[in-house]
């Protein structure tokens, strides 16, 4: 017998002065069970710091050629394709050719020796940015995970803050690799 997802609720609060954004979204994740509470909320911040009317969580967590979250457009192209975790280059590779731009959100303990060996294929991907949590960070952020959540994110002059009633994190990202000037998004 397979086990089933489990369900977490939330409504997200954004609020990003540097993008002139504000917004309420109400989610429904569906945490699949090899999933963590860490990747959960690591795919909300991702929501949260590109946060748009059309940003959406993509299928199952195990599909290969879908990202955490994408934003297409009433074509059915691709804008932005979001991987949140530690992804294979050739996948990066792949996705930048399907969309116009692409975000990694790296985490956990392995993101240093993961950027070290992905480093010479994503530098010459030119729709490509990377950016890197600490650990702490992305630990904190898994103690703030709740079956239903009201979260609130601030972002101002490139810093962002991310919290509930009773709980704060200061998102501390490294930027490893921007993408090409003249890039949109």
């Amino acid at each position: 017998m397979a086990l089933k997802s489990t369900v977490f609720k939330a409504e997200l609060q954004v609020n990003d002065l540097d993008r002139h954004y504000y917004g309420t979204h109400p989610l429904t994740l569906a945490r699949h069970p090899s999933e963590t509470d860490e990747r959960m909320m690591m795919r909300m911040l991702a929501f949260a710091l590109n946060a748009d009317p059309a940003l959406a969580f993509a299928g199952d967590v195990s599909a290969q050629d879908e990202p955490s979250l994408w934003i297409k457009d009433l074509t059915g192209s691709i804008r932005l394709w979001i991987e949140v975790g530690l992804p294979e280059p050739r996948l990066l590779r792949k996705a930048a050719g399907r969309s116009d731009a692409v975000i990694v959100y790296a985490y956990g303990r392995g993101a240093d020796l993961w950027w070290a060996d992905a480093a010479p294929t994503c530098t010459q991907i030119d729709s490509l940015a990377v950016w890197k949590l600490p650990q702490p960070t992305s630990q904190a952020l898994a103690a703030l995970a709740q079956r239903s959540m009201q979260l609130q994110c601030l972002v101002q002059d490139g810093d962002a803050t991310f919290s509930d009633a009773s709980a704060s994190v200061n998102i501390d990202c490294v930027v490893l690799k921007a993408r090409s000037a003249g890039m949109k998004r």
